[in-house]
């Protein structure tokens, strides 16, 4: 008896946890649509999956609504279902002081990282409820600034604060349709985003310090074990981060 089809659309799958998160859910069983801008990047994605037949790229913006329907659409021509979605993609504005934060940085942070997670939240809403058996599981890339704030990111604090509230929000408005919402807060997870975090980062007391990291995979294979449970069983909020990384006391 062959496996139940498993489907999982997964935003900024070009590179870092993203990528992580596909091959391992790949691993699992699970058949993946992978979402974002650089079609190149999305094929790597796609080949370093041990099945790749199971896997189809959708290039696209997160930002556009246009870009996330159709996403979607591609998912429900592709597959005939969803059942996870990984609200990943996500952008940082430079490393500025306050007073000299660009609007237009700022709204572009807002644009893809809560704009684009709402869009394609209310998308899979519409395709979980339809679908039988019908529900499904939505997990938000929330990061430890949700928590608390690192210097001169106002733009990307204030987002992944916001995240907090849209978690919620899905999870109490999935609730009667079996639809569950997840948030995953990572912690210097070693990606070439985060880089950079091994050379120095800007700490609260005004000084320049390294920062632990730990291996993206290990963010993957707790997303794999949240997407393998039942939809009666809700992981609402988790932090998974390098031990010895500054947050908790970071201020």
């Amino acid at each position: 008896m062959s496996s139940p089809l498993k489907v999982a659309v997964i935003t900024g799958a070009s590179s870092g946890i993203g990528r992580a998160t596909a091959v391992a859910l790949n691993k699992a069983g699970w058949s993946l649509v992978l979402f974002a801008r650089r079609s190149e990047e999305l094929q790597k994605t796609r080949l370093e999956c041990s099945d790749p037949a199971k896997v189809v790229c959708f290039v696209g913006d997160v930002a556009s609504e246009k870009s996330v329907v159709e996403l979607f659409d591609f998912a429900e021509q592709s597959f005939g279902r969803v059942d996870l979605v990984f609200n990943n993609a996500g952008v940082a504005a430079p490393s500025v002081p306050l007073e000299q934060h660009e609007l237009s940085a700022f709204q572009y942070v807002v644009s893809v990282n809560l704009i684009g997670s709402f869009l394609c939240t209310r998308e899979a809403f519409k395709i979980f409820k339809k679908q039988s058996p019908r529900g499904g599981r939505i997990v938000n890339n929330g990061s430890i600034a949700s928590q608390s704030p690192r210097p001169q990111a106002i733009a990307y604090t204030a987002t992944k604060h916001a995240i907090t509230g849209l978690t919620k929000a899905t999870a109490l408005d999935g609730r009667a349709h079996d639809i569950t919402c997840t948030q995953v807060d990572v912690g210097n997870a070693l990606t070439p985003m985060a880089h950079g975090q091994t050379l120095g980062v800007l700490q609260p007391n005004g000084t320049v310090a390294p920062e632990a990291t730990f291996d993206v995979k290990y963010v993957a294979e707790s997303i794999v074990h949240v997407a393998e449970l039942p939809l009666d069983v809700t992981v609402l909020q988790y932090t998974i981060m390098a031990t010895k990384m500054p947050h908790v006391g970071r201020g």
